[in-house]
């Protein structure tokens, strides 16, 4: 089993991995930069979803290019991690919320790799846009290890750069969203569509505007991730350590109905 991580923003380096390698891995949508390495005996592939250097803004990430990559690369399972803002009162900055549901507000992304003709068109289920096996199994890890994390939690998804005014804030939390980003979507999309088990680990940073006492800024961001990132690598370590080989879920079967992303990389190769 290769387990994948994507870092987001403020974790740009896996640490912790034995016979760390750079690779770049070309696929239809570009060339990904890759980190792959064992820990304990387990195979790890790394992506910095923002390059090593934050250089690729949420709206631009090439999010087809990088899923397309992990699973040419063998992985199954991948766990995210999300630098977002809480609308929910009950979850404040510093704490860790398994995602279990989106609410998506992006605008100019590719959701998709079966845009018609030979691709075929495929209109993947999201019931369960982020594995709820990986998420248990993840919620239990970090429960043993005494790190506390909401079990569920809506993501709303907007396009970025830019920071949501107060009155988005406001309609954000009214329609349901417990925290605000800008990368989850389409990553959990395209990575269904690959059959990758995927869950998301979403640190809150800060309050969104219009709760929190003052204006959001990039520095605050980087901060608080840096203040998490030891609790954040031990959750992600132990669970690339602890995860069940076997799956049990529906995540694999996302695409049967062309016949899986599998067929479509072949194809390509």
């Amino acid at each position: 089993m290769k387990i994948g991580i994507i870092g987001g923003t403020g974790f740009y380096q896996p640490g912790l991995l034995d016979n760390e390698k750079d690779e770049v891995l070309r696929t239809p949508y570009g060339d990904v930069n890759l980190k792959t390495g064992c820990y304990k005996g387990r195979q790890v592939v790394f992506l910095a979803r923002h390059g090593v250097r934050h250089t690729v803004p949420p709206h631009l990430v090439n999010y087809r290019a990088n899923i397309w990559a992990l699973h040419s690369s063998g992985v199954t399972k991948v766990i995210a991690t999300a630098a977002v803002g809480s609308l929910n009162e009950d979850m404040r900055p510093g704490d860790i919320v398994l995602v279990d549901q989106f609410i998506d507000f992006t605008k100019s992304r590719p959701q998709t790799f079966f845009e018609g003709g030979e691709a075929g068109v495929l209109h993947v289920d999201m019931t369960h846009p982020y594995c709820p096996e990986l998420r248990s199994e993840i919620f239990q890890i970090a429960s043993r290890n005494r790190i506390p994390v909401h079990r569920c939690g809506t993501y709303a998804c907007t396009e970025g750069p830019r920071y949501e005014t107060p009155a988005e804030v406001r309609m954000l939390r009214k329609l349901g969203g417990d925290v605000v980003g800008m990368t989850s979507v389409p990553e959990v999309v395209l990575a269904r569509e690959a059959g990758l088990c995927y869950a998301a680990l979403a640190l809150i940073t800060n309050y969104g505007a219009g709760i929190s006492p003052h204006p959001l800024s990039h520095r605050e961001v980087l901060d608080a991730m840096e203040r998490a990132q030891e609790v954040l690598r031990r959750l992600i370590f132990s669970a690339v350590e602890q995860v069940r080989e076997e799956r049990h879920c529906s995540c694999a079967s996302a695409a049967d109905e062309l016949g899986s992303l599998g067929r479509k990389t072949d194809q390509e190769e």
